[in-house]
């Protein structure tokens, strides 16, 4: 897997102050993408053990409350295979610190095991790491620049509370 960016000490990206990892590879193309280059999955760099080192440390301080995953599509199967075992690791190692991420999938539709037709053997891995999954795509025509941590009236907050799905209360 090719990472994009990663934006320590990020503040717009989820509650509090995080380290944001945006991967590369993009199957959905949505018009109107702020970050289009990730579409390719060979944009940026590789995301190599170094790296990931490099985020566990950076999410050792007290004052940074969690990671946030973007892309690019952190739950294209290219991704999921890689992001999976590196979300347990920063589970395992910080289970005080949340994780959020945002996909173009939607929750109930594409990645739940019943419907999930992006549904591997790491999404149900990646969702037992996740605190807050943004879901849906980019729609250009529901845009609203009001809105919490996403971009289009169609997309969703969810949180994980008891070990399941809700909608958030930040939506």
């Amino acid at each position: 897997m090719n990472y994009a960016e990663i934006k320590k000490l990020d503040v717009a990206n989820g509650l509090g102050i995080r380290i944001s990892l945006f991967v590369s590879g993009c199957r959905n193309h949505c018009e109107g993408c702020f970050n289009a280059c990730t579409w390719d999955f060979n944009y940026g760099k590789p995301f190599t053990k170094d790296v990931e080192e490099d985020i566990l440390a950076s999410l050792a301080p007290a004052h940074v409350t969690g990671l946030s995953v973007l892309g690019g599509e952190p739950f294209e199967e290219e991704n999921q295979a890689v992001l999976a075992p590196f979300l347990e690791r920063v589970k395992s190692t910080y289970p005080q610190k949340d994780i959020w991420c945002w996909s173009g999938y939607v929750l109930d539709k594409d990645l739940l095991p019943e419907n999930g037709r992006k549904h591997t053997e790491n999404t149900k891995r990646m969702l037992d790491c996740l605190d807050y999954l943004v879901d849906g795509p980019f729609v250009i025509s529901k845009r609203n620049i009001a809105l919490n941590f996403r971009g289009s009236e169609n997309q969703r907050i969810w949180q994980k509370k008891n070990g399941e799905w809700q909608l958030s209360e930040i939506n």
